[in-house]
């Protein structure tokens, strides 16, 4: 085994061992298991099926995350990316009133095309094209509109007439499990203890119990059925005009997830080699192969998980701690009562709390916001595109409209500054695109 196993993965030549291996795989599970509780929550607000989404989340990461392993034999898990079912959910499904078969097309459809365009460099221009600035306020801007969702799961932020957005009841038992969510796994996440994320999750899980906010339910069973999402992709729907603007916004969010982590990660790991990472075209491909099967299963995008980094920390090196890492999320399938006891929601009035997993989601917006601190604000062509951006995602609720009005902004902007050099021709062509989505197909 050991033979079959080194020369398969090159566990000798990479300076590793199976149970480092295996170590590596177990942490980057634990730190990244809340999405089986998360991801649910978030696409059933979208009317999809709570169970079989569960399902489709842990079958899609664990299929993505072998395709990792064995096309590219890296440490690194693949599951459903947070901000892009934000985006699924509630800018395209919610908020532009497309039918959740329909978003799952254009999912697909970023998908293939990711795939399509592996081989002529497409990829590679888009990534030079989108400037540095806009990239970190995206990510920014996706991090601020997850932390808003969370601040409102639990409780914190509600709505008011006049101003909009109010601070919440802190006598609320609800309210108050959340704020304990919050700190315990601030602090957690502090002290860099290994799945703060999950053992916070668990914890307020626990505290809840005692005080009568979550009822349990058990925590093993049959797995539930994924037939409510199982193939009803529509992407004849995600093939409309108004439709284009969606995939694009899935496109560009899978590639700049994927190649961030995967140069991050792989920088972490020691596997960079002359600033650029070997099998590089094999990764993005598991990702791209994942994020189709994942669409045709019942859940949004998939992408590489920065949480993988916990795992290499461990010692992982190879893909065969992506393998255990998928295994451990099979073996979720049969947790379907902890997470709906978990991921339920808790009716409050008229609102629907969910204080258990709302803590993640504020705190994966502190980890996504860092990199403004590279964006070049004495520069008004840069820092006015980079603020529209950020700011226009948490109060639009719509990834679409931040990324629009950054690229328009950036184009205008750098034009009118006589600077027009500074921009790459595709951005013309997106800029336009936006502009004419605003004024015909609305």
């Amino acid at each position: 085994m050991m033979t079959f196993l080194d020369r398969q993965f090159g566990l000798t030549a990479n300076a590793t061992s199976i149970r480092t291996e295996l170590l590596a795989g177990l942490t980057t599970f634990l730190t990244m298991a809340y999405i089986v509780f998360v991801q649910p929550a978030v696409l059933s607000a979208a009317g999809m099926d709570f169970g079989a989404v569960l399902v489709a989340t842990c079958v899609a990461t664990a299929l993505a995350t072998t395709l990792m392993a064995l096309m590219a034999n890296y440490p690194i898990a693949v599951a459903p990316a947070m901000g892009h079912n934000f985006f699924f959910a509630y800018s395209v499904v919610l908020a532009m009133g497309v039918p959740w078969p329909v978003a799952l097309g254009a999912v697909a459809l970023a998908g293939i095309v990711f795939v399509l365009t592996a081989g002529i460099g497409l990829r590679e221009h888009l990534i030079t094209a989108i400037p540095q600035s806009l990239k970190y306020a995206i990510a920014a801007g996706i991090g601020l509109l997850i932390a808003m969702v969370g601040l409102q799961w639990a409780g914190l932020i509600v709505g008011a007439p006049g101003t909009l957005v109010a601070l919440g009841n802190l006598h609320s038992r609800p309210v108050l499990l959340a704020l304990f969510g919050l700190t315990v796994t601030a602090i957690l996440t502090a002290r860099k203890i290994p799945g703060a994320f999950l053992w916070g999750i668990l914890s307020t899980t626990i505290i809840g119990l005692l005080i009568g906010v979550v009822h349990y339910q058990g925590f093993v069973s049959m797995p539930p059925s994924i037939r409510p999402t199982l193939f009803h992709l529509d992407i004849a729907g995600a093939l409309s005009p108004s439709m284009i603007t969606v995939v694009l916004v899935f496109f560009f969010l899978a590639l700049f997830d994927s190649v961030g982590t995967l140069v991050g990660v792989g920088e972490q790991a020691g596997l960079m080699r002359n600033g650029t990472l070997p099998r590089a075209r094999q990764a993005l491909l598991a990702d791209a192969l994942g994020t189709v099967a994942g669409a045709a299963l019942g859940t949004s995008t998939v992408t590489a998980y920065i949480e993988s980094g916990a795992g290499v920390a461990a010692g992982g090196r190879t893909g065969l701690a992506s393998l255990v890492t998928a295994a451990l999320f099979v073996l979720s399938l049969f947790a379907y009562p902890l997470v709906r006891m978990i991921g339920g929601g808790v009716a409050v009035g008229q609102a629907t709390l969910y204080p258990v997993i709302a803590a993640p989601l504020v705190l994966v917006g502190t980890m996504m916001i860092g990199g403004l601190r590279h964006v070049a604000w004495d520069d008004p062509t840069e820092g006015i595109p980079a603020f529209l951006t950020l700011v226009m995602m948490p109060l639009s609720l719509s990834i679409t409209e931040g990324v629009a009005f950054g690229l328009i902004s950036y184009v205008v902007l750098k034009v009118a500054a006589g600077r027009r050099r500074d921009v790459h021709a595709l951005l013309y062509v997106f800029a336009l695109v936006f502009v004419a989505r605003y004024a015909f197909l609305r």
